[in-house]
């Protein structure tokens, strides 16, 4: 067991789950203790691999062991595996409060070597919300993600570090703990690479930062803005493929979580709860979404990409969810019903 002080606001505790699994306890405060996971748990065996589609030029990862995860346990808290362990009932987390934590998955997408998936629990509080956490605990979960970031590039084979978040049961979230995950993939993800490519040819065409330039426009315009702060605008993108969607953009070109600055790092938690409270007002009802943190490869292509968040519902209406039916899944068209423009005004009003 190890501690140290990865920034001024956090202080990392390391432990090992009883079946050789890393385990991490971010606190705000020194003197965390790592606990002993009692359960004896047998060493993990994951069947996985990655699978190259010469067709479409991606990696699909294949991980049948993933079928018997744990899946929206019928006891609540009682049977959670991310809750504190109390005596009598062990969890996934062997101290009897915590923070912010994070571990290896049980159920990865990757294994044997190959890339790496962690869970993030933001809270304790099995009952919480990530948007209801008050600033200095999403500070906190920055500062997290942000030393995961950095340690998860330095594994060898992983080539680009994804922090999530998936809320809700219409998302297909197994559990209903406030958490989170992070993929250390092995490739550069599709998306990612779609992106940077575009900025290739942006710059070549322009000399410009087609990052910049996004948001700079939107900042210029202001239709589709929702929220700004001193170093981060929220807005709606003007192409827009989902019901709900807003991108965070920092001001600063910074190309990933680790890289921000202690006041970016503080206006971020501000900002991010802004927009997740004007979120959950939207429908009024317990807004289902992703959160997608675009980070920076680990070593290709850095300085064309740039950090920011990527916020969306599949939530079309209270009752209604937006489906990928024909033309997105079978040719990858999206067709949105919604304006981005009445979506970036509806979510000014609700911050009003």
């Amino acid at each position: 067991m190890t501690q140290a002080a990865t920034t001024p606001a956090l202080h990392r505790t390391a432990g090992r789950l009883s079946d050789g699994r890393e385990i991490f306890w971010y606190d705000a405060e020194p003197g965390r203790v790592a606990g002993v996971d009692e359960r004896g748990l047998p060493e993990v065996h994951t069947v996985s691999e990655i699978r190259y589609d010469e067709l479409l030029d991606e990696w699909v990862a294949i991980a049948s062991h993933r079928q018997t995860r744990t899946f929206q346990p019928s006891g609540g808290a009682d049977q959670c595996p991310l809750c504190p362990s109390i005596p009598g009932r062990q969890t996934e987390v062997p101290t009897p409060d915590y923070e912010t934590v994070v571990f290896e998955n049980r159920f990865p997408s990757f294994s044997g070597g190959v890339g790496r998936c962690e869970v993030v629990c933001f809270t304790d509080d099995h009952a919480g919300r990530f948007g209801g956490l008050p600033p200095e605990r999403v500070r906190l979960v920055v500062d997290a993600l942000a030393d995961r970031t950095a340690e998860l590039g330095l594994l060898p084979g992983v080539e680009q570090v994804f922090p999530f978040e998936n809320r809700g049961a219409e998302i297909g979230v197994t559990l209903a703990h406030p958490h989170g995950q992070i993929y250390g993939y092995p490739f550069v993800t599709p998306r990612t690479r779609q992106q940077l490519e575009s900025a290739r040819r942006y710059r070549a065409r322009t000399r410009g930062d087609l990052y910049a330039d996004v948001l700079d426009r939107e900042r210029t315009a202001g239709t589709r803005v929702v929220a700004e702060s001193a170093h981060w605008t929220a807005f709606v993108p003007v192409a827009a493929r989902w019901p709900v969607e807003v991108h965070l953009y920092p001001h600063r070109g910074a190309k990933d979580l680790p890289e921000l600055t202690a006041a970016e790092r503080t206006d971020l938690a501000e900002i991010w709860l802004d927009v997740l409270a004007r979120l959950e007002l939207f429908h009024g009802r317990p807004l289902p979404y992703i959160a997608a943190w675009h980070q920076a490869p680990v070593r290709q292509d850095r300085d064309l990409a740039r950090l920011h968040l990527e916020l969306f519902s599949i939530l079309r209406s209270p009752d209604k969810i937006k489906y990928l039916a024909g033309s997105e899944s079978g040719m990858g068209v999206f067709v949105n019903d919604t304006t981005p423009e009445d979506v970036a005004a509806r979510l000014r009003d609700l911050g009003a």
